[in-house]
């Protein structure tokens, strides 16, 4: 007989890939954007069956909020409208499908039969809030900045490509002189 515990993670685990296929199939970068929403707010749900509550609410407060305003915000501003699809690689075709159906049996077959694991109590393993913000703030602030600096960046990076540069009035139209 199935746990309760063991269908709500089967429940999130569901989602989770649903959100994640939908998101490499669909046209729209917002629709996509949205889809890799589910897929965070999913994996929060896991981090909870799993005993991470702090984890889950970073997850959601972080990820699913911060980080997916800064990318819909970035898409928005890039005005990206439909993505046009080409027919693909025929490289990719003959060698990722095989490649991707050979690691899932792989991890598949790891995971039936190596994991050995059970269910967790929730607040059953280490970890209180102001432990993991010592951590974040003291042993792990530069990485912190760091990848703030980055997203800080690619921010600035998409405004570069999406403006477009002005042209000088001066200049005028060009026009070609007749001989």
């Amino acid at each position: 007989m199935l746990s309760v515990h063991l269908i709500l993670f089967l429940a999130f685990g569901a989602v989770c890939v649903a959100g994640a296929v939908n998101l490499l199939v669909q046209r729209h970068p917002i629709n996509s954007a949205l889809s890799l929403i589910a897929v965070m707010a999913a994996l929060a749900g896991e981090y909870l069956l799993l005993g991470a509550e702090f984890v889950a609410a970073l997850q959601v407060i972080v990820y699913a909020g911060a980080i997916m305003v800064l990318f819909v915000f970035v898409i928005m501003l890039l005005n990206a409208g439909v993505e046009e699809r080409t027919q693909g690689s025929r490289v990719a075709i003959i060698i990722g499908i095989p490649g991707m159906l050979i690691g899932s049996v792989l991890v598949a077959w790891v995971v039936l039969r190596h994991s050995g694991t059970g269910e967790v109590a929730v607040g059953a393993l280490p970890g209180p809030p102001k432990t993991i913000g010592d951590m974040l703030f003291h042993e792990f602030l530069l990485p912190f900045e760091i990848t703030s600096i980055l997203i800080l960046v690619a921010i600035m990076g998409a405004v570069v490509l999406a403006s477009k540069p002005p042209s000088s009035p001066a200049e005028g139209p060009t026009q070609k002189v007749k001989d």
